[in-house]
């Protein structure tokens, strides 16, 4: 029997959206139907909106520390709580029932879901033009990095460009070549860069940039190994002058600082009760903490390994910003106990932080363009190195040169151990180390520290694909192999 509720392909009809002229004020409207919803421009910037308050969801940006950090070296599991569901990915025996998995799924194509919508009915809407074409392009942008979250979880994933009218019509929809997926995700992000402003005024900063586009399409030339294209467009965000480092790293994560110069795209997130506060700070306070770290506790997810916190050099001034090995009680008492020190705040309730999750930053740019341009032709003390060492500098690091990094070989892993401690914690280790093919060897050669059950081979480079989704539509929706 067909369950048509359970179906990923369901139009998303209950949208979140704003009440005020506030892009942050993201409280919940009424649940309109999609027949009596889109005719305004005021239902198109509701229903925007409610498209950038889709990626807060645990299966995007919410909960992707266990697939960007505990999958890795970066970080384990919980030690007790919803151990088994995170363990799984720790130590890589992940069921095809994992919640994570499914959430990671059905959220993603909830919010296609909705993105196809807005695409769909905007245009027969009478609105000023240049909005509407705005909201186009930052809809395109939207549904380009969910797209990429799910093709780099998932490997092939069937690609809906369209509202689906009915259940029948979703069990058409098979699983699509990544290579497909990839061109649509370069479709959408160059249309939507040809269009978004280069930035906004206060009221909407989090809102897709031109910077933006143009990063993420170089992220995306990037994982394919594109790296002409990847370090052209990766440089266009640097000529732009939008961006800068900031002086000092604390303030990147500050979050009376959010959406400063080095913040490219971030996941936005409201503290003060509305339902739009960040759980970050307390999920990755240590557990029986109490107060002594964050107000209202801590969780304990995301610990550090010891490994992270070896992987730092002496004098690093990230390390003491990024992680702690101990806490001081309500005793007096220092208890050993690693916990993840970036993100921080004074949450009004337990799990409502103002912390933004940055998707990508700035750091982040000069970091791909460095790869990109070594993987072009390495040149000794080139241009690579001095976008590499901008990084370094902030650090309090010596230049790397090619007395210390004389081939190109060597650059690589000058840039993976760059990007681990400046990136660590924020979601981008595991799918660096897949993208430069570095996943198997890395991991592997620390099997024991990381407790891995088994060592890692190709089959784990791609998470499973949720067995809900194989029992509705066996004819289409085929499972990974190794699952």
């Amino acid at each position: 029997m067909k369950i048509a509720r359970s179906y990923i392909f369901l139009a998303a009809t209950v949208l979140l959206g704003s009440c005020s002229d506030e892009f942050l004020d993201l409280r919940p409207i009424s649940t309109p139907t999609s027949d009596n919803f889109y005719r305004t421009a005021d239902d198109f910037k509701n229903a925007v909106n409610g498209g950038y308050a889709a990626l807060q969801a645990g299966g995007l940006a919410g909960n992707s520390y266990v697939f960007g950090e505990i999958t890795s070296d970066n970080t384990v599991a919980v030690a007790s709580g919803s151990v088994t569901d995170q363990d799984e990915f720790d130590r890589f025996y992940i069921r095809t029932t994992n919640p994570f998995i499914s959430n990671r799924w059905n959220e993603g194509y909830n919010a296609i879901a909705r993105y196809n919508t807005i695409l769909e009915r905007i245009g027969g809407v009478t609105m000023d033009e240049t909005l509407k074409n705005r909201y186009m392009a930052e809809t395109k942008f939207l549904r380009a990095v969910v797209y990429f979250t799910l093709v780099q979880t998932f490997g092939d994933v069937p690609l809906v460009l369209k509202p689906v009218a009915n259940p029948d019509e979703g069990y058409t929809f098979g699983r699509a070549p990544k290579a497909d997926v990839y061109a649509q995700i370069e479709k959408d992000l160059t249309e939507a860069e040809a269009v978004l402003p280069v930035s906004y005024p206060a009221a909407d900063n989090g809102r897709a940039t031109k910077g933006a586009a143009r990063a993420y399409l170089g992220k995306v030339y990037l994982t394919q190994k594109k790296y002409a294209p990847a370090a052209a467009k990766l440089k266009e965000v640097i000529d732009q002058g939008t961006y800068a480092l900031l002086p000092s790293y604390a303030d990147v994560f500050r979050v009376s600082n959010k959406n400063n110069k080095e913040s490219v795209f971030d996941v936005q997130y409201k503290s003060g009760g509305a339902g739009e506060g960040n759980s970050w700070p307390n999920s990755f306070a240590p557990q029986n903490s109490g107060n002594a770290v964050i107000a209202f506790g801590g969780d304990g997810n995301n610990q550090p390994t010891l490994d992270i916190v070896n992987a730092y050099e002496t004098g690093d001034l990230r390390k003491d910003v990024s992680v702690a090995t101990s806490y001081v009680n309500a005793a007096g008492q220092t208890i050993p106990d690693r916990f993840i020190k970036k993100y921080h705040d004074v949450p009004v309730a337990k799990n409502d932080n103002g912390n933004n999750i940055p998707l990508i930053r700035y750091a982040d740019v000069l970091l791909m363009y460095a790869e990109a341009v070594n993987e072009t032709a390495y040149q000794a003390s080139g241009e690579a190195f001095t976008y590499l060492n901008l990084v370094r500098t902030r650090a309090g690091l010596p230049n790397k040169t090619a007395a210390n990094t004389a081939t190109q070989q060597a650059f690589r892993l000058a840039i993976e151990q760059e990007r681990r401690v400046e990136l660590a914690f924020e979601g981008h280790r595991w799918f660096d180390l897949v993208r430069t093919g570095r996943a198997i060897p890395v991991l592997n050669s620390k099997k024991d520290q990381i407790r891995l059950v088994n060592e890692l081979t190709e089959n784990n480079l791609v998470f499973p694909i949720p067995q809900s989704q194989i029992d509705i539509n066996r004819d289409k929706i085929t499972q990974n192999p190794g699952y």
